[in-house]
């Protein structure tokens, strides 16, 4: 994945974009088919910067920017110089927000904090067997940042089935510790998620803890060998 140096011009058209339909319509709902998708534009192109968990006094500032540049007026700042600070706020900010989202859900009746950091709390009890790490499994699950946002859910489509030793390390420790029919939560810091690299394209941010809500349904069995064939007699 690119690094968010990288990823800065494309965000800062992000940041027009949605900033943009952000001010073009809040005086009024939108009405027209045209203007619901503006809409629906700016709210795409805010996943772009919500990272930031931006208050409303910071988003001021973003949308004089956005104003200045749509408008074709001169930047008061040459804004390549201000995209390490950026990359620094962003840090900073998950930082901040994955810690707290972990010290929250260790506080959390019936949560358990593992050596490696994960937190675990149980929805829903399991009554069926627990996966090893070399099974196969099948699941539903919703994955959100910090601030609430969902970067990915199976809810809606077919249940995911993998290798639970090829996924992420929180996933295949937090699995181990549910059993089939059960429902946890499992907060994972970065450090046993997607680390500094970030993931989905750009929804999972670098440095990003990460909350699942993770139902098992069910372990796969292994695919039959095949039988071997008795060999040809010789002619």
């Amino acid at each position: 994945m690119r690094t968010l140096t990288r990823q800065l011009p494309a965000l800062t058209l992000a940041v027009a974009l949605s900033a943009a339909a952000f001010t073009t319509v809040r005086a009024a709902e939108p009405q027209t088919d045209e203007q619901k998708a503006l809409y629906a534009l700016g709210v795409a192109m805010s996943q772009s910067i919500s990272s930031f968990n931006l208050s409303d006094a910071e988003l001021e500032f973003v949308k004089a920017g956005v104003a200045d540049g749509a408008k074709g007026r001169p930047a008061k700042y040459n804004p390549e110089e201000y995209f390490p600070k950026l990359q620094e706020m962003l840090k900073t900010r998950q930082a901040a927000a994955g810690k707290a989202a972990l010290d929250k859900a260790a506080a959390e009746k019936g949560a358990k904090r593992t050596a490696s950091g994960l937190v675990i709390t149980s929805i829903k009890e399991g009554t069926g067997p627990a996966p090893k790490a070399s099974d196969t499994v099948k699941v539903h699950y919703t994955g959100t940042l910090p601030g609430g946002q969902v970067f990915d859910t199976s809810v809606g489509r077919e249940p995911a089935t993998f290798p639970l030793d090829g996924v992420i390390k929180c996933w295949t420790e937090g699995l181990q510790l549910m059993k089939v029919g059960g429902k946890s939560k499992l907060v994972c810091p970065s450090a046993i998620a997607y680390g500094e690299q970030g993931a989905a394209q750009g929804r999972i941010p670098p440095d990003a803890t990460l909350i699942f809500e993770v139902e098992l349904l069910g372990i796969e069995k292994p695919a039959a060998a095949p039988e071997p064939k008795a060999p040809e007699p010789k002619k």
